[in-house]
């Protein structure tokens, strides 16, 4: 199925959200998440369906100074 990852057409055969993101390789649980424009709770990924066409974005925290 195909669904947009940051902006970023991409393939994948998970229909869940949490073994999606691991297919992209988005391994940290450091990372927020959102599905179509609504926030995803890192403990509701398990249970999050995908659809054809679905907009993930992830956001990872940024380190530096």
């Amino acid at each position: 199925m195909k669904i947009v990852v940051n902006a970023v057409t991409h393939e994948v055969t998970s229909e869940i959200l949490s073994t999606a993101l691991t297919e992209l390789g988005f391994t940290s649980p450091a990372v927020a998440t959102a599905l179509n424009g609504s926030f995803v709770p890192r403990e509701a990924r398990n249970t999050t369906m995908l659809r054809d066409g679905d907009r993930v974005e992830v956001l990872a925290p940024m380190q530096g100074g």
